[in-house]
């Protein structure tokens, strides 16, 4: 049993292939570590390596509800096993796999806000997504609209300059795009879209949480320069209907240094958090490692997974058709620089 007195932060990845979980005291010791894998400890989902996927169509998903089911195991383990007093956790945040996206049913905030302590996350949100697979980093299947995206911005290098890359199919506004195309009625009734990061951070704050500048950066739809929406580019992938896209995104976008609110009652009565513990805006899981390597301008970090990866700060963004440029999770003043290529 940890000491009573000791202060815990938090910190979550919703990655691929697993949930995983961190807590550090003051001295940015590893207090305990834990991880719900979602292949062996969910199976119920059927999923391979954490995904559906149909190498015909090039398309890859993942399940909402496994995610939040993973959320669930996480905290019941946690709980039943006596390996922490939430009561010392002051504060939690945490990154996400990049690019992906959850849509929100209309009225399902109301439903984050008012959920029942004693019953599980996935028993009450079952019902709060429009589109049940979520479309993720490895989906590949959005080449036209990628094309279009490009056409109306006036070109890859323009877009480039303008979003820090040229369009990629996995790109959440492509994504989106597809969605808005062949899947009308779910988009019209999404009340939100959030990234996967922000998703989760929702789950925490009992709302809508907000998309992070950095996390965001990985869409082509936002003005790394102007750290806003690109009205060009919301304009492109909606069709025309850039407010209601907008509406759906969030008009605000925060830095990822953010604090966005404190923990939901939820989390307070089932787990008996403090109503004082703070959240944090949570990333992507590329820029949370930037973030959590604490690199420096010289530095260049190589990370070799279901994706093969290098990044590093940049001081003066030139954005070109190859790789990637996000605004700094960090340093608004600062950039980051990506390479990303899938492994296989």
């Amino acid at each position: 049993m940890m000491e009573s007195f000791q202060k815990l932060w938090l910190g979550f990845d919703l990655s691929t292939q697993q949930l995983k979980s961190i807590a550090i005291n003051a001295e940015l010791k590893i207090v305990y570590e834990a991880c719900v894998h979602f292949d062996k400890d969910l199976p119920e989902f059927r999923t391979n390596g954490g995904i559906y996927s149909n190498p015909e169509a090039h398309t890859a998903s993942a399940p909402v509800l496994m995610w939040i089911k993973a959320l669930d195991l996480i905290f019941d383990r946690l709980r039943l096993n006596g390996l922490i007093d939430f009561r010392q956790v002051i504060g939690i945040s945490g990154c996400g796999q990049q690019h992906g996206s959850v849509y929100w049913k209309q009225d399902s905030e109301r439903i984050l806000m008012n959920l029942n302590p004693s019953r599980f996350l996935h028993e009450q949100l079952n019902h709060c997504f429009t589109i049940q697979e979520s479309p993720i980093w490895m989906d590949s299947s959005t080449t036209n609209e990628c094309k279009e995206l490009e056409k109306a911005i006036g070109g890859a290098q323009h877009l480039a300059q303008l979003t820090g890359s040229r369009a990629y199919e996995r790109f959440t506004g492509n994504q989106i795009s597809k969605i808005i195309k062949h899947k009308s009625d779910a988009y019209n009734q999404t009340e939100r879209i959030s990234l996967v990061s922000s998703f989760l951070a929702s789950l925490f704050i009992g709302k809508y949480a907000p998309i992070d500048l950095s996390d965001g950066s990985g869409m082509n739809l936002l003005d790394i320069h102007q750290k806003q929406w690109s009205p060009d580019c919301i304009r492109a992938v909606s069709l025309n209907g850039e407010n209601d896209l907008v509406k759906k995104l969030g008009e605000e976008i925060v830095p990822s240094t953010q604090i966005i609110g404190t923990i939901s009652d939820y989390f307070v009565q089932r787990y008996d958090f403090s109503p004082d513990c703070y959240i944090t805006a949570f990333t992507g899981d590329n820029p949370a490692s930037l973030a959590g390597m604490c690199l420096g301008s010289n530095d260049i970090a190589v990370s070799l997974g279901t994706s093969d990866t290098i990044f590093f700060t940049l001081s003066t963004p030139q954005p070109s058709i190859d790789g990637h440029i996000l605004c700094n999770p960090i340093d608004e003043n600062l950039y980051m620089g990506m390479i990303v290529y899938k492994n296989g």
